[in-house]
């Protein structure tokens, strides 16, 4: 399934990002999944992800309760440490795309020290903007709200990496075509405030 980028979008280098963790405390990212934008339309296929061997075991409860991987699932899978630079070259300085993206920020920045995007947009407080009122904004809510075709990674189910990247992706779509924001707007209404007060030093949005 190929979809175009929103026009406001396409001189932006994104990267939609969802991870999925062990339970622990820190958590460990057992399966990442990255999108990377890079031409005016994107695809199910160019999805990048990954499973995760843990150092400490999967909870049962997060098994059960959320995305549904096993250690049994992860048990011959590469460590973070094999994963990571693959990964660190998929984000690159890409604008990081998530939703409730303070998670995958938090998690992704312990991971790769030294890594930082460029931005980072919130398709949770992009909703919150450009939807309010809503009784939810569970990822699941907002597909349901706007009816989003997520039958290219059906096959997975919610709450695996690359089902909700590309979840993530069709939200912020449609919210950037909703909104009818330039990108200015799209940053003060989605842009956690610490990336919105270095654009606003810097004199970027005015």
């Amino acid at each position: 399934m190929t979809t175009p980028v929103p026009h406001t979008l396409t001189s932006k280098a994104l990267a939609v990002v969802d991870v999925e963790g062990n339970g622990a405390t820190p958590p460990e990212i057992i399966e990442i999944a990255i999108l990377p934008i890079t031409t005016a339309t994107a695809q199910a296929t160019d999805i990048r992800s990954w499973l995760i061997r843990p150092k400490t075991p999967i909870s049962p409860i997060v098994t059960r309760k959320v995305h549904g991987i096993t250690n049994t699932d992860v048990a011959e899978c590469p460590t973070w440490p094999e994963v990571a630079p693959g990964v660190t070259a998929v984000l690159g300085d890409r604008i990081l795309v998530a939703h409730n993206a303070k998670v995958e920020y938090k998690v992704l920045a312990a991971h790769l020290p030294g890594w930082a995007p460029s931005m980072v947009l919130d398709t949770l407080r992009l909703a919150k903007a450009v939807w309010p009122g809503l009784r939810g904004y569970g990822l699941d809510k907002l597909i349901d709200h706007a009816e989003l075709d997520t039958t290219a990674l059906a096959e997975q189910g919610y709450h695996r990496a690359a089902y909700d990247t590309w979840a993530a992706w069709q939200l912020v779509r449609r919210l950037v075509d909703d909104s009818g924001l330039d990108w200015d707007g799209i940053v003060r209404a989605a842009a956690p405030a610490e990336f919105v007060s270095a654009l606003e030093t810097e004199g970027g949005l005015w």
